[in-house]
């Protein structure tokens, strides 16, 4: 099966065609979730796949399955596997990737008449980056039971629009039910989005497990006043006690360092005019660690140093986590699977930890699941300079082919 390789251009040439969808000026990607750019990159994917022979099917959070049937089609499929929507300031590889080399795999079993005994699918998970919609990869955790339905259904935007609304909006409200999709085995090729594959020179990264995470939204509330005729000292200014648990969030992250990851990425300051106090400050926190007992700690010391701040600035707060991921270890026979493809196919390679979270994350609760890393340019991700060399992305779907050979055969 080592002779067995996918067609690396015709790869590329697809990545570059998605990405036409939502393309921005500094080379990225904007497709929200469920957004009309969503909805075409959507169509384009089933498109190409029904062109490949493949059946689609969509299931109620609007995942999509394309499948390739095997000889024996009461068999559970082995299933590749990511998204389509990005960040608003996205690149072209993230999520994208693991999506269309799923579909090249497909393709090239199509091309060399390779008939599987499990039949093989390429999958589309909805609103992974939640980015638009809160918490993130929220479609594979209403498949995996961790959200109910309805959860996932009445995620809403900023503006109120819900997912449900919108799945409904752009025709992917699918009717499969949630829960009666068996899988044999699941994996996500994926660019690393860190800087370790790159700087070690390594050309595939073996996922062996999966940082945990946890994510809050934090309401701050003081006293809007006349930012002139307000003396210093009487203040309760609920921006300086957002600065001060930004720079906490930031202190906890390096203590726990190297592997801890801490980041307030969205703040909303009220009244937001440049001669009134703030009187209220929203903003959300994501702190993340592989071992669990280790992001405990984080969680604790973030929530005593949030009291202490509020306290001495005599403020008010919400404080809610709204998502916790614990770590997760992947199933051991799968990531041999990944390991001795990359051994077979030559390629230089290491196991490493995901920094990120991942739709692998959640499937890993429901069937046995591995992801494959690549490097990208300068470890950048979640940004339009995002980039990966056609040579590591082929190597990256060469390696998928091989180990899903392994399991469907």
């Amino acid at each position: 099966m080592s002779n067995m390789n996918t067609n690396g251009q015709r790869l590329w040439d697809s990545l570059m065609e998605m990405a036409k969808i939502g393309a921005t000026e500094k080379g990225g990607c904007c497709r929200l979730a469920l957004t009309d750019l969503d909805k075409q990159s959507r169509d384009l994917f089933v498109s190409w796949c029904e062109a490949e022979g493949c059946s689609i099917t969509i299931d109620q959070m609007g995942n999509i399955f394309a499948r390739r049937e095997g000889s024996d089609p009461d068999m559970a499929p082995v299933v590749m596997g990511s998204h389509l929507d990005t960040q608003p300031t996205g690149g072209k590889f993230d999520g994208v990737y693991g999506v269309l080399a799923g579909l090249e795999v497909i393709r090239s079993l199509n091309d060399q008449n390779i008939t599987t005994t499990a039949p093989v699918e390429a999958s589309v998970w909805t609103n992974e980056e939640g980015s638009r919609f809160a918490p993130a990869m929220v479609a594979s955790g209403v498949f995996a039971g961790v959200f109910d339905l309805e959860y996932g259904l009445s995620r809403a935007d900023l503006d109120g629009l819900t997912m449900g609304e919108e799945l409904k909006r752009i025709g992917y409200d699918g009717k499969e039910l949630m829960g009666e999709r068996p899988i044999k085995a699941f994996f996500e090729a994926h660019i690393e989005q860190g800087p370790i594959l790159e700087h070690e020179d390594l050309t595939i990264g073996v996922v062996t497990d999966a940082q945990g995470q946890r994510w809050y939204e934090v309401t701050l509330t003081g006293q809007e006043s006349h930012a002139g005729p307000t003396p210093m000292k009487t203040r309760k200014d609920a921006l300086v006690g957002a600065a001060k648990v930004i720079t906490l969030v930031n202190e906890i992250g390096l203590k726990y360092a190297p592997l801890a990851c801490s980041t307030v990425g969205l703040i909303q300051s009220f009244p937001n005019s440049r001669n009134v106090i703030p009187g209220e400050v929203f903003f959300t926190v994501d702190i993340r660690h592989p071992d669990d007992a280790t992001l405990s700690a984080m969680n604790d010391e973030l929530r005593a140093g949030c009291d202490a701040i509020v306290q001495s600035h005599g403020l008010t707060m919400a404080f809610e986590q709204i998502w916790y991921s614990p770590p997760v270890p992947f199933n051991p026979s799968c990531v041999s699977s990944v390991r001795q493809a990359a051994v077979d196919l030559g390629y230089s390679h290491c196991d490493i930890v995901s920094g990120a979270g991942h739709d692998a994350c959640y499937i890993s609760r429901v069937a046995p699941t591995a992801m494959v890393f690549v490097p990208c340019k300068d470890g950048i991700s979640h940004n339009e300079l995002e980039d990966a060399k056609q040579e590591h992305l082929t190597a990256g779907c060469n390696v998928l082919f091989q180990a899903v050979l392994n399991q469907a055969m």
